[in-house]
């Protein structure tokens, strides 16, 4: 599919929560969004960064209204916040993007306990997207777009060792946390559907795009010149930030897209090229396996998903 930014229709009126949005993926997304008339907020767990970031989004779109919403998923506590101050403040979202990530890191543990990786990638944000849930249903095209990965293919849900404590593997840990990404995207369509909700849930991954999360593991290591290598690798060899961003974009705004899809790149291998639809593994289709980890991840954010009932969202709308 040929499809660029110029193809985003226009958001006037649209309120967007991106999360990560200081760097990489979620910065482009971000200034893109911006740009076609989204109010944009710019989740970042430093309001320095921040700051920075919607200082550089506005640079890019001038008239854009941008704003910073303090936000560290790896920290339920941050996530709720975030999210009452969000819905106090402005009352409806339109779209709300999961892109905040880390990948292979070594062993961490989140505010919570989590194995920081499935805590940060997965456990913060079912939380944000449960608390936001009221906000979400406000809207009337609602949709959640979370950031999966190719890597979702090597993952697998260890339910009896979720948090890696016998054995800790970073790329394990990884491919679980991304194989938690879709199992949560396309149950939490599933739900919606039973609700009766018009909240449409759909998933994404920018292929090999050069952004600052490869080289994020080797630091937190202490491995510098490990993380400048592999940051220069994939200045050579991967896509760009921005084209990177482009499925994230179409999830977000096309209104081809619909609830349940997963989008990737179209080129070989799903590493480069513009966005398309792309398959998922058997295990990120598990329905039963989904299920499972939606009722463990109630039970370790304690965050439940309360839709409102199809009369309550008539009155609204």
């Amino acid at each position: 599919m040929t499809w660029s930014t110029a193809d985003i229709p226009a958001q006037d009126g649209r309120r967007v929560l991106v999360t990560g949005a200081t760097s990489g993926i979620g910065l482009e997304a971000a200034k893109a969004l911006a740009a076609r008339g989204a109010h944009v907020l710019l989740g970042a767990r430093d309001r320095g960064r921040g700051e920075t970031a919607r200082a550089r989004v506005i640079a890019a779109a001038p008239a854009a209204r941008v704003d910073v919403a303090d936000l560290d998923v790896a920290d339920l506590a941050s996530v709720q916040r975030a999210a009452e101050r969000i819905i106090d403040e402005h009352g409806r979202l339109d779209v709300l993007v999961n892109n905040a990530g880390v990948m292979a890191t070594p062993r961490r543990r989140t505010a919570d306990g989590f194995e920081l990786q499935l805590g940060t990638n997965h456990f913060g944000h079912f939380a944000l997207t449960g608390r936001l849930l009221p906000a979400l249903e406000a809207a009337e095209t609602p949709r959640v777009v979370t950031v999966s990965s190719g890597a979702h293919r090597m993952g697998r849900i260890d339910f009896d060792d979720l948090d890696a404590e016998r054995r800790y593997r970073k790329w394990a840990a990884y491919g679980q946390s991304k194989l938690a990404n879709l199992l949560f995207t396309f149950e939490l369509q599933r739900r919606a559907d039973a609700a009766g909700s018009s909240l449409e849930s759909l998933a994404c991954h920018p292929g090999f795009a050069s952004t600052k999360l490869q080289g994020a593991g080797p630091r937190m290591a202490g491995q510098t010149w490990r993380a400048g290598l592999t940051e220069s690798f994939t200045r050579l060899v991967g896509q760009s930030a921005a084209a990177g961003a482009l499925p994230t974009l179409y999830a977000a705004t096309d209104p081809r897209a619909r609830g349940g899809d997963y989008i990737g790149p179209s080129g070989p291998g799903e590493m480069r090229g513009g966005p398309t639809l792309v398959g998922a593994s058997a295990a990120a289709r598990d329905v039963e396996v989904a299920a499972r980890l939606w009722e463990v991840s109630e039970t370790r954010t304690g965050v439940s998903f309360q839709f409102a009932a199809a009369g309550d969202r008539q009155r609204r709308g």
